[in-house]
């Protein structure tokens, strides 16, 4: 609780060690501590939790998740990481609900596995990390996955992974030795994000899809403070009618994962309005008190602040 307010945290990361036994190359991610609680699901992570006054926590697979799975085995995988995470869950279910991992690469299954996590396991959507083997979601193969979300009236959770190789290579190497993050959460995920965001818009998948729901972290990876500019842009003589900036207001969700920024909070509230503001945290790649010491900062209302600890994840995840 923070002031009586209960306090849902919805991008707080995991590890399944049997998907990851698949994967290549985890993320450039170090550290014991950091590894101790990325694959624990009870004690310590409730123990911090409890330190703070975190309620729940929207448990998620951490990056790059299924999207570098072989198609060969992505299904199979996927559905075992979800059954082995719902057990946790089940365990638990006054601290945890989830997302799921979804096979990507092959997007009937993934549909499929969505659905099956949502009506069975009682998952609250989906996650996605980054493209698919270099290919963005806004590609038509991936439409039948938003189809089902719009049916079930679960939102896709869109997350940052690496940037593309050739990207890398391009905008972050000469750098990238100095200052690892810039390639990570400093630069890279931020633009591989808001590029995926503005393509989906772009594709018109919410004209086919309206009532398709996505969630963005890190206060929507600098969108709302560009919606202006993009949207007066798309508009200039010669372009395809869009109204990007009503989409991204009607059907995006962001989050305050890692992001603890009031100038970014006020920017993002005057934009899109506080119905659209989930609070998150980014456990346990960022800790716990960050998070909470800066909502004894803020000077919003009471009601402001319950829609943005709990009310907008209950909501919207229907908990």
């Amino acid at each position: 609780m923070f002031n009586n307010i209960p306090v849902i945290a919805i991008e707080e990361h995991y590890w399944d060690k049997e998907l990851f036994s698949h994967v290549t190359g985890q993320e450039g991610i170090r550290g014991d501590s950091l590894l101790q609680r990325l694959y624990d699901l009870g004690d310590l992570r409730i123990k911090e939790m409890d330190e703070v006054g975190v309620d729940m926590q929207v448990l998620s697979l951490g990056a790059p998740g299924a999207q570098k799975l072989d198609a060969k085995i992505a299904a199979e995988v996927a559905r075992g990481a979800n059954n082995r995470l719902a057990e946790a869950v089940a365990k638990h279910p006054k601290r945890f609900q989830a997302f799921a991992c979804i096979p990507t690469e092959a997007p009937q299954e993934a549909a499929r596995e969505l659905e099956r996590a949502t009506t069975q396991l009682g998952f609250k959507g989906a996650m996605i990390h980054g493209m698919t083997n270099g290919v963005f979601h806004d590609d038509e193969r991936f439409w039948c996955i938003y189809e089902v979300a719009e049916k079930l009236d679960v939102p896709i959770y869109f997350h940052p992974s690496f940037p593309a190789k050739a990207v890398s290579e391009l905008y972050y190497d000469k750098y990238a030795p100095d200052f690892p993050q810039v390639v990570r959460a400093a630069w890279g995920y931020t633009v591989e994000t808001a590029t995926q965001a503005i393509r989906l818009i772009l594709s018109r998948v919410f004209e086919k899809h309206p009532n398709f729901k996505v969630i963005l972290g890190h206060f929507g990876e600098t969108l709302p403070f560009q919606l202006w500019r993009i949207d007066q842009a798309l508009r200039r003589p010669g372009a395809a009618p869009m109204d990007f900036r009503g989409i991204f207001c009607n059907n995006f969700y962001v989050t305050t994962s890692g992001h603890f920024s009031t100038p970014a909070l006020v920017a993002t509230m005057m934009e899109m309005g506080m119905e659209h503001i989930v609070f998150a945290i980014d456990w346990p790649f960022v800790h716990n008190k960050p998070g909470i010491d800066w909502l004894k900062t803020l000077q919003i209302s009471r009601e402001d602040m319950t829609k943005m600890l709990s009310g907008n994840a209950k909501r919207l995840l229907k908990l």
